[in-house]
């Protein structure tokens, strides 16, 4: 019997209450030649999609039906051409296609302004374009703007084909020891508010103080779960994004605009309901986002739950220390915990936490108000978050060679 809520996250077997078995990944690689009654076009996008640079996924039956939905054929013809670093006009755009700008221009124009399924720079001389991976990019780009009430029949079904493409597992591909993760949970502010230890990085308000500018969006990932059957009843418009960012997603129509207050009210509700908050591992000033995440939508935390692939988030500033004496093993720490870290036996008594599941957020000294046996203590060595996207990205980049290498010479 799985807990309310919580499908993916927790089960209940006899008297233990602890994570699901770990799944084993679907993902079945084929040859694009498998497909030859597939348009070309189609087929050219998903070589396209499939490289280890966007983070794609192999050349699959999920792969290819998501393509074929995302695009028309007009639209996948253009899209084929589009670069995956480099920005693209669409003069090179059209010169490539063989057609003239004044056919294609509006093809781009209507994916990076009204579908949101490719990047655009308005810089001048001319506007630019560029592929956005697949996820994460166009799955939040696509749907971070579209409620469970509004939503569109194509959006519904493209939040199920990403859904199925996500559970054949190929993210696994890219979650490799060493990594340097771009993504870091905040502890809930009720496990730190009188904690000596914590850092204005640990603080929600603290880093809501540096923008002005704030817009909130629907969470892409519940949206998708719900369309798929699978989603939890947690509050949806939560998705924020600061700063210049938010600048352009408000002017674009995808982001509602909100106060700084309104943003600590949305995450405050959010964290009432279970929730968990993470912000981008950098400090930057230009522009921030974050998610309030359930374990049991998120597809960032599922691929930790149901593919049990540890240290995809930075290594969190506090983590959980247990005072067993005190426990009475009732398991609520267990069953609020968003990441299936914390296994409990009510029978037999017993209690056990993974420490490498752990994202530090707090949730289980908060639901252990009562016997008060949880509290969050700050880890020694803990790293502060890059100061800005060129560290970051200086950080990152060899990793990111190396895996992408590595994923191509797999396959």
């Amino acid at each position: 019997m799985s807990q309310q809520g919580g499908p993916q996250r927790i089960e209940v077997r006899k008297t233990i209450l602890g994570p699901r078995p770990v799944r084993a990944r679907n993902v079945r690689p084929r040859a694009i030649g498998d497909y030859p009654r597939v348009p070309q076009v189609y087929r050219d996008v998903a070589e396209v999609y499939a490289s280890p640079v966007l983070m794609g996924p192999p050349i699959c039956d999920e792969l290819m039906a998501l393509v074929q939905h995302l695009f028309t054929e007009d639209e996948a013809a253009v899209v084929r051409h589009l670069g995956i670093l480099s920005w693209r006009t669409a003069r090179q755009v059209a010169r490539a296609e063989r057609r003239g700008e004044e056919e294609i221009e509006p093809v781009l124009q209507r994916l990076a302004v009204e579908k949101r399924a490719i990047a655009s720079s308005s810089s001048r001389p001319a506007w630019r374009y560029k592929l956005l991976p697949l996820l994460p990019g166009v799955f939040e780009m696509v749907l971070i703007s579209e409620s469970a009430e509004t939503i569109s029949p194509w959006h519904h079904r493209l939040a199920q084909l990403f859904e199925a493409l996500y559970e054949t597992g190929y993210l696994a591909d890219y979650t490799r020891p060493g990594a340097t993760p771009a993504v870091r949970y905040l502890p809930v502010g009720k496990a730190i508010e009188a904690h000596p230890m914590a850092l204005p990085s640990d603080r929600l308000e603290a880093l809501l103080d540096r923008f002005d500018t704030f817009g909130v969006g629907q969470c892409q990932c519940r949206t998708s779960a719900l369309a798929a059957g699978k989603g939890c009843d947690a509050p949806r418009q939560n998705c924020t994004v600061m700063g210049q960012w938010a600048e352009r997603g408000i002017d674009a129509g995808w982001l509602k605009p909100v106060s700084r207050q309104n943003v600590l009210e949305i995450k405050r509700e959010a964290e009432s309901h279970g929730l968990v908050t993470w912000m981008m591992n950098v400090d930057s000033t230009d522009g921030q986002c974050s998610c309030s995440c359930c374990g049991c939508c998120c597809k960032a935390l599922r691929v930790v739950n149901e593919f049990n692939l540890p240290n995809t988030f930075a290594p969190p500033h506090f983590l959980p220390r247990f005072a067993l004496d005190k426990c009475t093993r009732c398991g609520r720490c267990a069953v609020k915990c968003p990441m299936g870290a914390i296994t409990v036996d009510v029978a037999a008594k017993t209690h056990a936490w993974r420490a490498e599941r752990c994202i530090g957020c707090g949730l289980c000294a908060v639901a252990c108000d009562r016997q008060q046996a949880v509290a969050m203590e700050p880890v020694p060595d803990y790293k502060l978050p890059y100061r800005s996207w060129m560290s970051f990205l200086l950080r990152a980049a060899p990793g990111m060679a190396r895996t992408a290498w590595t994923v191509w010479r797999q396959r």
